[in-house]
């Protein structure tokens, strides 16, 4: 059998690896329009932020290794440009050589993932207009950062890339900017919990531009001025993060089918509508924990998770993968922002009834030095009394503790029983009553 996986990042090397792990002699290749594969993009904003580190070292494997220790027909550097189903005949580009190349297939996977937005406005295209998405894009950045002299960067967009590059850009005594067309901060979380997040922005001097229709980017010597509809900003540097679309364009044009926010559309094993043609990562959708429709949400355990299971499938097993909850997390400076399921609005827009409740405590027992405050909000449903989200945000005890809702979610726990479970305690890590059973408490008398 040959399995084809088009694209070698985390679900497609993972896919990779799982295929050879079951069946050692089947032939297994993976196209890769890049020369990376198999790196950590998540900490790309980290390493940017040390001037000392080489983003080289977020390489958690070579191309060799695949190639040389596992047997994996590794190609780098081919850029797939179309899919024929019917011949089963994947065709493309050698980049370096700009020579044509064909493979057939007996079983393909999709796992192309995701790139940036680059909004069609004028001077979006202009030396120094940069965005972050793959390590190519971080090589970039970098060597852009330590040529040239980039006392004062803007970033267009404020969701969670934009707000660690932020973080990482003022590690390095860059000034920063941040600019967006919305006029709220964290448009899903509370206003009073999205206040917490401004201020640790403010406090770290990264000037906030929200509601600010951007026009256009124009060269003014060597700065770039960001025009908006009502101010200009002048930068060294701007960066681009105002999110991510799936690249599926090469399932769409093979008639494959592609659903919510153009996603290629899976069914639980990560089947196409073209039963030979499996897609995993973030070019694919997946079903939602809390709604039980179709959603797409690009995070990486998710990625390798469903490049796992597409392996396990084409390999003859019959794995279906369970749902997402939308589950994340990342740091604002001191701070840790998390959440998990689905916000009021989110809610209202799937048709739930739901209540919220919003609490602030301490992240340690009474007296316990160290203590820090610590915000929840969970999220209900008034008809059924089910869980439906949950957010936090506070210096400490925030990344892992959300962890406890987002399992609550997926075994749809009720909010009386989420409040009944179990949790830990001891002084230096929590109140006696966590957080979350506090909020869930206080919910529960607004449901009954």
């Amino acid at each position: 059998m040959k399995f084809l996986i088009v694209g070698g990042d985390a679900a497609g090397m993972s896919a990779a690896s799982r295929a050879k792990r079951h069946m050692p002699d089947m032939d297994v290749i993976v196209l890769e329009k890049t020369e990376d594969v198999s790196y950590s993009a998540c900490g790309m904003p980290y390493n940017i932020a040390d001037y000392r580190r080489n983003i080289e070292d977020l390489i958690v494997r070579r191309a060799d290794v695949f190639r040389n220790k596992q047997g994996i027909d590794l190609f780098t550097g081919h850029q797939v440009d179309s899919i024929d189903p019917k011949n089963k005949i994947v065709s493309g580009t050698i980049r370096r050589k700009g020579k044509p190349f064909e493979f057939i297939y007996d079983r393909l996977l999709i796992a192309t993932g995701g790139r940036p937005i680059i909004p069609q406005l004028s001077g979006f295209n202009l030396p120094g207009v940069l965005a972050l998405k793959n390590l190519e894009d971080g090589r970039k950045i970098k060597a852009f950062i330590e040529k040239h002299t980039v006392k004062k960067a803007v970033i267009i967009g404020m969701g969670y890339v934009g707000l660690e590059m932020a973080e990482a850009l003022r590690a390095r005594s860059i000034a920063v900017e941040m600019v967006k067309p919305g006029a709220t901060l964290l448009p899903w979380m509370p206003r009073e919990m999205a206040a917490v997040v401004e201020q640790e922005l403010t406090a770290n001097q990264v000037g906030l531009n929200l509601g600010c229709k951007i026009m256009r980017i124009e060269k003014n010597g060597g700065l770039l001025n960001v025009f908006c509809d009502d101010r200009i900003l002048s930068a060294d540097m701007v960066l681009v993060a105002v999110g991510i679309v799936p690249n599926s364009e090469l399932a769409s044009h093979a008639g494959i089918e592609t659903g919510v926010s153009n996603a290629i559309s899976v069914n639980r094993k990560l089947q196409t509508s073209d039963e030979a043609v499996y897609a995993a990562g973030d070019c694919a959708d997946a079903f939602h924990a809390v709604t039980g429709k179709k959603t797409w949400i690009p995070l990486a355990l998710r990625a390798n998770r469903a490049g796992w299971a597409a392996a396990d499938n084409v390999c003859g097993g019959s794995v279906e993968l369970d749902s997402v909850a939308g589950t994340a997390v990342f740091k604002v400076f001191d701070l840790e922002v998390a959440r998990t399921g689905l916000s009021v609005e989110e809610a209202q827009r799937h048709g739930f009834e739901p209540v919220a409740e919003t609490i602030k405590t301490r992240s340690r027992a009474h007296a316990h030095p160290g203590a820090e405050s610590i915000w929840v909000q969970l999220t209900g449903d008034h008809k059924t009394g089910m869980l439906l989200g949950a957010q936090m945000v506070g210096r400490e005890g925030v990344a892992h503790r959300i962890n406890a809702a987002a399992v609550a979610l997926h075994v749809n726990m009720s909010i009386a029983s989420f409040s009944q479970t179990d949790l830990a305690y001891a002084p230096p890590f929590g109140p006696v009553w966590d957080p979350l059973l506090t909020a869930a408490n206080q919910l529960i008398k607004k449901i009954i």
